[in-house]
């Protein structure tokens, strides 16, 4: 069975994601690719996420990418495709705030790119997303454990900016 990337790190922050959505009334959204569903794992294992938490879309392989959250042509591994997943996330689930993320969890390199690139983009209803590229050293498992923890902690950011 594979490992989970859910830590005690990402447990504070969902903790921290939850006390603002509530505290503002707002709903999240996500959509993922290279971790895979853990960041929805991470935000479903809250206590009061089905308050909050719209959902989550696993979009892994680059046609999903392309079909369902209007990825622009291309290679996926760039800011562009994560601003559009985030984008479609809000819409497609009706949600006040989204994050998503796509990037290369390794061991090797994909479209160019090397292992531990990661593009996290964050959106808010009727609003432009915030893209962040991100570098991850390590395994696989440390590169989605990073990945997911910032995730977590650019949505935070982004709602707490308002």
């Amino acid at each position: 069975m594979a490992e989970s990337v859910v830590s005690e790190p990402a447990d504070h922050l969902v903790q921290e994601l939850a006390r603002l959505a509530q505290a503002r009334g707002l709903t999240v959204a996500t959509a993922e690719s290279l971790t895979g569903g853990q960041l929805a794992v991470a935000i479903s294992a809250c206590d009061d996420s089905s308050e909050w938490y719209r959902g989550g879309i696993v979009a892994y392989q680059p046609a999903t990418k392309h079909g369902l959250l209007a990825a622009p042509p291309g290679p996926v591994v760039t800011a562009p495709t994560a601003a559009a997943m985030a984008r479609s996330a809000v819409q497609l689930l009706e949600a006040d705030y989204a994050v998503a993320l796509t990037g290369v969890g390794g061991p090797g390199p994909e479209e160019g790119q090397p292992a531990g690139t990661v593009y996290l983009a964050t959106c808010a209803a009727g609003e432009e997303p915030d893209v962040v590229h991100r570098k991850f050293e390590g395994n696989p498992m440390k590169v989605l454990e990073g990945s997911v923890l910032a995730a977590l902690q650019e949505l935070v950011d982004r709602i707490t900016r308002g």
